[in-house]
């Protein structure tokens, strides 16, 4: 007698490998694109708890008209002395019209394609170049995430690396080579400026990591601060570019969390959004551009929104 078949569960499983293979770049760019012009969307401010020892518990809503998500995630910067992930957690996926849990989600890895989409969709749209090479300063899981992106969505095929640790940087360099790009380590990452016209910088932001004056065609993404007291970019650069060319937010939010934009003393509320490049079709950004990145939970909703179709 056969058995009758086992039902299939309500929820996938939060493996990092599940949550990538329903996150493709390609896909993932248009859906946060669509998102940013959904006018069904909300994003409740997000909670961010200290805890002792100096991490802190990130609670991130975020809805649609079809769809409710809940990222839940640690970040504790100690742990790379542990050899642990600085960040951690999962993302819950709801169905709006039933409350039933519909997907759970690799936290760090929703973080990471996520984040690396939207400096992608940022750097599509006003990159004055888009061929390279692109300098990453910062080699760990953002860095990865941002040479996968830049290598598949922008065709980048020339990658520097810049990292404090030499063997982080030599495994990426590894990584871009496998890929079938040409990269190389850099030890002097403000050098590197004058032949880079893609950045992203995407380090712990305990110091300032890049002070030289870049290029006039320089794309600069920095993701590595997202509160007032982190800091990437020195506070000359930013007023630089602010001066003589164009800056960007990922959101209004970064009016109280972008620390390399605060501490340069900078009127965050002037700045355009990334809502904003996208809105408006012809986006002007004169000169050199700076893109800075912070975070907001209408991103894992665009992630969410993404891996739901591909479950589909």
């Amino acid at each position: 007698m056969n058995k009758a078949p086992v039902p299939a569960p309500d929820f996938a499983p939060s493996s990092a490998a599940f949550t990538a293979a329903g996150l493709p770049y390609p896909l993932l760019v248009e859906e946060i694109a669509q998102l940013l012009q959904d006018p069904t969307v909300q994003v409740p401010p997000r909670l961010v708890q200290a805890l002792a020892g100096g991490g802190s518990l990130f609670v991130m809503p975020a809805m649609d008209a079809h769809c409710a998500i809940t990222k839940l995630i640690t970040f504790t910067p100690a742990n790379s002395s542990r050899g642990l992930p600085s960040i951690q957690g999962d993302v819950l996926v709801f169905d709006v019209a039933t409350g039933q849990r519909r997907l759970l989600l690799d936290g760090p890895t929703v973080t990471a394609r996520r984040t690396a989409a939207v400096s992608l969709l940022a750097a599509q749209r006003l990159a004055p170049r888009k061929d390279g090479p692109l300098l990453i300063v910062g080699a760990g899981v953002q860095g990865k995430a941002h040479l996968d992106a830049f290598a598949e969505g922008l065709g980048v095929r020339e990658v520097w690396v810049a990292s404090r640790s030499s063997a982080s940087a030599a495994q990426l360099v590894r990584h871009a080579q496998g890929l079938g790009l040409v990269a190389r380590e850099v030890t002097d990452a403000n050098a590197a400026l004058a032949d880079c016209p893609l950045v992203v910088t995407c380090t712990p932001a305990s110091g300032v990591v890049l002070s030289a004056l870049p290029r006039d065609d320089v794309f600069i993404a920095a993701v590595g601060a997202f509160t007032p007291q982190m800091v990437e970019l020195a506070p000359s650069l930013c007023r630089h570019i602010a001066e003589v060319g164009t800056v960007v937010v990922d959101t209004v939010d970064a009016g109280h969390e972008a620390g390399d934009l605060l501490q340069a003393g900078l009127d965050v509320a002037r700045f355009a959004s990334l809502a904003d490049v996208v809105r408006q079709p012809g986006f002007s950004a004169p000169g050199p551009v700076l893109f800075k990145s912070c975070g907001w939970a209408g991103w894992d909703l665009a992630a969410a929104r993404t891996a739901l179709k591909a479950a589909a």
